[in-house]
C-alpha cells in the first residue's frame, strides 16, 4: 500500500480526546480530490462541496458505499492495526486516487490521514480494489 500521510488536525484531535483508536470505528473512503494535510479536517460526503475535506466518490450502483468501509481497527503500543478492505465493482467505479481514513464514530467525522496511489484508479464491472494496510495502518509517534 502507498505511504500513509497524517492530516495536521490529527495531533490536535488526539490531544482533545476526539479519537479513541481502540474503540472508535475508523473508516476508509475513496476520493479523487487531493487531500490537503494543513487544512482538511472532516469527512466530506459525495458531491457536497464541503471545503473541509476531500469529497467521497459517487456511489450509485457501484458496489461502493458512501462513507467507505470499517477497518475493524485496534490500537496497542502506538500502532493502529486494521483489517484490509476489498471493494468489488458491480458498475464502473471511480476514478479515485486516494484512500482517506477518518473517525466515523466522532460527531464531526474527523480526518486522520490518507494513502495516495501513483495514478487514478477506475474499476470496471467485476474488478476489485484492496486497501492493503500491511502490519499496521499507522503509528502514533
Amino acid at each position: 500500500m502507498a505511504a500513509f500521510t497524517k492530516f495536521t488536525c490529527f495531533a490536535t484531535d488526539l490531544g482533545l480526546k476526539l479519537h479513541n483508536l481502540n474503540t472508535d470505528q475508523l473508516n476508509v473512503y475513496l476520493t479523487n480530490h487531493l487531500p490537503v494535510a494543513a487544512t482538511d479536517t472532516v469527512y466530506s460526503a459525495p458531491a457536497t462541496g464541503n471545503t473541509n475535506g476531500p469529497d467521497d466518490i459517487a456511489t450509485a450502483g457501484s458496489g461502493y458505499t458512501a462513507g467507505g468501509a470499517d477497518t475493524a481497527n485496534t490500537f496497542s503500543a502506538g500502532n493502529c492495526v486494521g483489517t484490509d478492505i476489498t471493494w468489488t465493482a458491480d458498475a464502473a467505479t471511480g476514478p479515485f486516487q486516494y484512500a482517506v481514513l477518518y473517525n466515523s464514530s466522532a460527531a464531526a467525522k474527523n480526518l486522520i490521514g490518507w494513502w495516495a496511489y501513483t495514478a487514478e484508479v477506475t474499476l470496471a464491472v467485476g474488478e476489485t480494489f484492496k486497501t492493503d494496510f500491511g502490519a499496521t495502518m499507522f503509528t502514533v509517534v
